[in-house]
């Protein structure tokens, strides 16, 4: 079924809304639909089956029929991403948003290779939101999670306070992994994840975000920065039930 973002609050059975001039141009245009057709209409963090009701020189409408079950998750994840080299964090962003992630915040660290100004961040910053928004539409989320500007290790505690708990997988952790935090943790709501960049998270950057961040190990083999993100918030989702 097709789907569609409408700006818009969440809108009444048998109401009316109308797509966004993109989304108009791709249903008549890429999707050639017509009167009568079925879509999934996403509006105010909330899904819906819909039907094209009309159409107006190159305004589409759709008329909402009744609500679908929401797709988000009950832990809402921040993944903390130490800036990768390359179009690495399009990667992750992307299958990020598709797990269930609800906000990506790019992370300049230690050992970060990319250095971005104020222009070039915020460059960066459209191009990943975009992305968010088709990864998004593609997976069904209801809300489309936000991407940040990057920010500085030493913003992480403030950035964090409104979370339940945080984590952050490091290869010189000793002991307790994604199962031992959560049993120590049971009832979370919210959990910041954070993952270094290529070449690890520094001893002295661990202790400069302790306590807040509570260092975990995700086994014996040493994952990639693109690869180890997703596997720890899945394998979080998983623990809190969000996989079933």
């Amino acid at each position: 079924m097709h789907r569609f973002y409408v700006d818009q609050n969440a809108p009444a059975v048998s109401s009316e809304v109308a797509l966004t001039p993109e989304d108009a141009r791709h249903a008549l245009k890429v999707l050639r639909m017509r009167p009568g057709e079925e879509a999934m209409i996403i509006s105010g963090g909330l899904r819906f089956a819909a039907e094209l009701s009309r159409i107006e020189g190159n305004a589409v409408f759709f008329r909402v029929k009744e609500p679908l079950p929401s797709t988000e998750p009950g832990l809402r994840i921040t993944l903390f991403q130490g800036l990768p080299k390359g179009d690495k964090m399009e990667w992750i962003i992307q299958k990020a948003v598709e797990l269930g992630i609800a906000e990506i915040v790019p992370v300049r660290m230690a050992r970060s290779v990319v250095r971005l100004d104020a222009a070039d961040a915020e460059k960066k910053r459209e191009r990943w939101q975009r992305i968010a928004r088709e990864a998004g539409k593609q997976s069904g989320r209801c809300l489309i999670p936000q991407v940040a500007l990057p920010c500085l290790l030493p913003d992480l505690p403030a950035r964090a306070e409104s979370l339940d708990a945080c984590a952050v997988p490091w290869e010189e952790a000793e002991a307790g992994g994604p199962r031992s935090f959560f049993e120590a943790h049971p009832h979370l709501r919210s959990l910041g994840i954070l993952i270094g960049p290529e070449g690890g998270i520094e001893p002295a950057e661990i202790r400069a975000i302790a306590p807040r961040f509570q260092p975990i190990t995700l086994g014996s083999r040493i994952l990639r920065t693109e690869t180890a993100g997703l596997a720890c918030a899945a394998a979080f989702l998983g623990l809190y039930g969000e996989m079933e």
